[in-house]
């Protein structure tokens, strides 16, 4: 092609880059997992607040804090602070289904937002919890019938890069990634324990492949292997995720997430929170894994001035202006082009914000890989040494329940929530023979 002058060719280059733009091009053109800092951001929209089944509920109705107007506020929310953020939008059964002019309404502006953006679209079954009340057979139909209906709304052959489950079957996560071909879901909530309406301590908090035996524990070989990236819901402090549910009058689920911290706290002392969570993995875990990542999941629902929203994207944005916000399975795909096997080995090292069940005295420590997780915790102000607060085999079987329950956690030779008497915070030699003997093939300098 032929330019008639200099000011042509600019013009067009300049329509090109902004329609990148437009499109989330300059989040999305990273092509590579390490050296960079990513954040996924996800909301849900549903009917009822706990959908746990096609057509059972549990929770309260939502109809009146789904409409238009709060899906523009919100959007326009996150791009008031990163123009090229794309995100995640995650429906639920009944508000795929629903017939009335509001969730319409809703489904068109967020197919719009796909096109101008290049968000994504994808089921969230059972309102987090589906394995607690559907079968894995139930949970694959609901799961099929639901893509079906997305691929339609959206046209042109669209088919999400991921699932929104907050919980996942491992059975479920290889029925996605054999039959559906989707190979990114947000299949557990690291650290949850008495809070909500399941139970699933014992991952690991980065992504890595499930095995077939449980969810929660990643893939040992080629015979156990599921080909689907199992993402964490929403990045907790590690302090605070150590805890028992509300245990101490905290909340375990503390860190980045909107209820337990403005909404617990306020804006500023909220904010606070939300950025030394954040700080945690883009400052000293980027140095220490390669790469970062933080996640978050905002329920279009909850009775939060979305105003926050924007003050924290914008809080990142300043302070690690190289921050990547794409779609969880953007982000997910990219660390499965990295990692063929779970060949990872996460670090995190986190002192506690003073905020909540984040102790300002304390100092975490923790090991995640293949073989195992190892949490190390001491106080800042004394000389002793740290103690083990989880040890987590994972080279041992491991099975998940054979019924609806709410009880899915993979408890190891010591669990950080202190829920049984073995649980006791213990130095690193009294853990079990096989257990030093598995660190030191990893940390020699921990087994010294």
């Amino acid at each position: 092609m032929r330019f008639r002058s200099t000011v042509q060719l600019i013009t067009l280059l300049l329509i090109a880059f902004f329609s990148a733009k437009g499109q989330g091009g300059l989040s999305g053109k990273v092509t590579t997992l390490m050296g960079h800092r990513f954040l996924t951001f996800n909301t849900v929209i549903r009917v009822n607040q706990i959908e746990v089944a096609r057509n059972r509920n549990v929770g309260e109705d939502e109809r009146k804090d789904h409409t238009p107007q709060r899906v523009i506020a919100f959007r326009k929310a996150i791009a008031d602070a990163i123009p090229d953020a794309k995100i995640t939008w995650s429906f639920s059964w009944l508000a795929l289904n629903d017939t009335t002019a509001d969730y319409r309404e809703i489904r068109r502006l967020v197919v719009g937002y796909h096109r101008q953006y290049g968000d994504d679209i994808t089921f969230i079954p059972g309102a987090y919890f589906a394995n607690a009340y559907n079968t894995t057979d139930q949970v694959n139909k609901d799961l099929h019938d639901a893509l079906q209906i997305i691929q339609k709304m959206v046209g042109g052959g669209y088919r999400p890069l991921s699932i929104v489950a907050g919980f996942m079957s491992s059975e479920n996560q290889q029925y996605l990634a054999e039959k559906e071909n989707i190979h990114v879901c947000q299949g557990n909530i690291w650290s949850q324990f008495s809070i909500d309406n399941q139970d699933g301590d014992g991952s690991v908090c980065y992504p890595y492949y499930p095995s077939t035996e449980h969810f929660c524990k990643p893939a040992q070989n080629k015979n156990d292997f599921i080909d689907c990236v199992n993402l964490d819901g929403w990045t907790v402090d590690f302090l605070a995720g150590r805890r028992k549910g509300f245990e101490g009058g905290f909340n375990s689920r503390m860190g980045v997430g909107p209820i337990e911290t403005v909404y617990k706290y306020g804006k500023e002392k909220g904010l606070a929170e939300m950025m030394h969570s954040t700080a945690i993995h883009f400052d000293e875990g980027y140095k220490l894994n390669g790469f970062a990542w933080v996640t978050n999941c905002w329920e279009l629902s909850l009775p939060i001035d979305v105003s926050s929203l924007t003050d924290w994207l914008s809080a990142i944005k300043k302070r690690w202006p190289d921050v990547k916000v794409i779609t969880q399975g953007e982000f997910g795909l990219l660390w499965r082009a990295h990692y063929k096997t779970n060949s990872f080995d996460y670090k995190f090292v986190e002192k506690g914000s003073g905020i909540g069940g984040s102790d300002a005295d304390k100092e975490i420590k923790w090991f995640m890989n293949k073989d195992f997780r190892l949490a190390l915790l001491k106080n800042i102000d004394q000389p002793a040494p740290a103690k083990v607060i989880d040890f987590t085999n994972y080279t041992l079987r491991a099975k998940e329940p054979a019924e609806m329950t709410r009880k899915w956690s993979l408890l190891g030779e010591i669990n950080q929530k202190q829920s049984r008497p073995q649980d006791k915070p213990k130095p690193l030699d009294s853990l079990s023979t096989q257990a030093r003997e598995l660190i030191a093939k990893r940390y020699k300098n921990l087994a010294q």
